[in-house]
């Protein structure tokens, strides 16, 4: 877990929260923008996931693992969930579907990176 990748994310998800609020209040639906953004922040933590496997794979592990664990595979599976459930959406709704995933996205790895962080003592 590294902060650049953490703020990142964090700035990522920041953005597809404010678009998909922006489509909302336009009372448009989600649009390829959107999936884009979607697609930028799976990638994004798709690579945050990646890294800490294989740190845990090294030897270096969080003090609570299988908590880290879950929030992990939380955080990587709420923007898929977020675009399929956006996509089912057929009113402008869908962009509220997409920022409280993407908001929930942002406030989970930071929460990650703290229990990352954590000593354990």
């Amino acid at each position: 877990m590294t902060l650049p990748l953490v703020v990142a994310v964090t700035v990522v998800a920041a953005l597809l929260t404010g678009l998909g609020l922006a489509s909302t209040a336009a009372g448009r639906r989600i649009g390829l923008v959107h999936l884009a953004g979607a697609g930028l922040l799976l990638a994004l933590l798709l690579v945050q996931a990646v890294l800490a496997v294989v740190a845990m794979a090294g030897g270096d592990t969080p003090a609570d693992t299988p908590t880290f664990l879950g929030y992990l595979a939380g955080v990587v599976l709420i923007p898929v969930a977020g675009v399929l459930w956006a996509q089912a959406e057929r009113t402008r709704w869908a962009g509220t579907v997409l920022a409280v995933a993407a908001a929930a996205v942002g406030v989970m790895v930071w929460r990650l990176l703290q229990l990352w962080e954590a000593t354990g003592a």
